[in-house]
């Protein structure tokens, strides 16, 4: 898993650490010093903390003006012990909220494992944001950790299936994949 690194191809775009809205801002990076790990494997030093011992992530991309933000995760999501989306909820997207973000692409393909505990906090995000016109997106995840999502009735607050479980979000640019997204999204509901 040290290996997996966030992905880097739009640093020429926007950095997490130099962001003064992001909950990341300031955050230094060795390449060289591998601290946080999942369970007993050390992942790459570039994936950030924010509060669980098995999910960690990577703001990719966070658009003020048109009111996005893309967030890479790896490990486990693991509601039943960690509790982890009250910690992406109030340590990551509240933060991101309180600057405008409203549109929150999540992408999976580096999660490995579900476990659900309630709903409370995923009905609060989803009620925060879709107040203002705005949406939570699940990219890429794998199948059963959306079917576990399923079974759990978060789609009732997450955006998931078919049509967004197959994009090639590396090959566009922040702006255009919130685009390609949105209208994947149209799609689904018309």
């Amino acid at each position: 898993m040290h290996e997996i690194e966030p992905f880097y191809s739009w640093r020429d775009v926007y950095l997490s650490e130099e962001d003064d809205q992001s909950p990341f801002y300031g955050r230094e990076y060795s390449e060289f010093e591998y601290t946080n790990a999942i369970y007993n494997f050390f992942i790459h030093p570039q994936w950030d903390s924010f509060g669980s011992p098995t999910l960690y992530l990577k703001v990719l991309h966070a658009d003020y003006a048109h009111h996005f933000v893309v967030i890479e995760l790896i490990g486990e999501w693991n509601d039943a012990i960690g509790n982890d989306i009250m910690f992406l909820k109030r340590d990551v997207a509240d933060v991101f909220m309180g600057h405008g973000i409203t549109k929150f692409i999540l992408i999976g393909e580096n999660v490995l494992n579900f476990h659900v505990s309630d709903d409370c906090y995923y009905e609060e995000w989803f009620e925060d944001v879709q107040d203002q016109g705005g949406w939570v997106a699940m990219i890429n995840f794998r199948d059963h950790i959306i079917d576990e999502m399923r079974k759990a009735r978060l789609s009732n607050y997450l955006l998931m299936g078919e049509r967004l479980n197959d994009l090639n979000w590396r090959a566009v640019k922040p702006f255009h994949m919130h685009h390609l997204v949105e209208g994947r999204l149209m799609q689904a509901l018309g």
